[in-house]
C-alpha cells in the first residue's frame, strides 16, 4: 500500500466517527509490518475522559488481534468530515506509539484531500 492509499483509507475512516459534541471527525489507518491495515475513528462521550482518539482505536484493534509490528499510520480530520488542515496525534496517542513502534515508524498527517506531511 502506498502512503497516498493509506491516507485515503484514513479519510474514509472519518465516516465512522461518533462526534455529537465537537463535530470534528478524525480517521486513522494503521499499517502493520506485514501489510495489514487497521482503521480507527474518534469516538466521543459526554463525559470527556471516555472519549477515544482514532489513532488509539486503530492501534488497540491491531494489538487485540496479536499485531505488534507497525510500519506507519495516517491520520485525517476535520469539522463535519471535511479535511481541515492537520490533525496530528495527541500526547496520549504518541505515548501509545512510543510503547509499540520503532523509531522509523512513519506518521502521515493528512493536510488536504491529496496532500500530507510525513513525520
Amino acid at each position: 500500500m502506498t502512503e497516498k492509499e493509506l491516507c485515503a483509507t484514513a479519510i474514509k475512516a472519518m465516516d465512522n466517527a461518533y462526534v455529537p459534541y465537537s463535530g470534528y471527525k478524525v480517521g486513522a489507518a494503521l499499517l502493520t509490518a506485514d501489510g495489514k491495515i487497521f482503521t480507527g475513528c474518534n469516538i466521543e462521550n459526554a463525559a470527556y475522559s471516555p472519549t477515544v482518539c482514532a489513532e488509539r482505536v486503530a492501534f488497540f484493534k491491531a494489538i487485540s488481534t496479536g499485531e505488534r509490528k507497525f510500519k506507519a499510520i495516517a491520520v485525517a480530520g476535520g469539522k463535519d468530515g471535511k479535511i481541515e488542515g492537520a490533525f496530528p496525534p495527541c500526547g496520549v496517542c504518541r505515548q501509545v506509539m512510543a510503547e509499540f513502534c520503532s523509531p522509523d515508524f512513519a506518521i502521515l498527517v493528512v493536510t488536504g484531500t491529496d496532500s500530507y506531511k510525513k513525520y
